[in-house]
């Protein structure tokens, strides 16, 4: 099971719901606040990390905050 974030297009709030990860995304689903089924899936983003490491620290395979100067923040 999975953990997906959904919009509902009629009131436009935001919820969770635990689905199978092979459950097809157009699966009936009804918003839980006013049970309207105009609902969209949300992208969401998610971090990880060491439980020695705290968030933004390099770690040892990383090679800085943003992965190896992948980014602009000058790592």
């Amino acid at each position: 099971m999975a953990v997906y974030e959904y919009i509902c297009l009629a009131c436009e709030q935001p919820f969770e719901q635990r689905r199978a990860i092979g459950a097809a995304i157009d699966t009936a689903l009804a918003c839980p606040s006013c049970g309207d089924d105009r609902v969209r899936r949300r992208f969401s983003a998610f971090g990880t990390g060491a439980a020695s490491q705290g968030i933004g620290e390099p770690g040892p395979s990383t090679g800085g905050c943003c992965g190896g100067g992948a980014c602009a923040c000058g790592h």
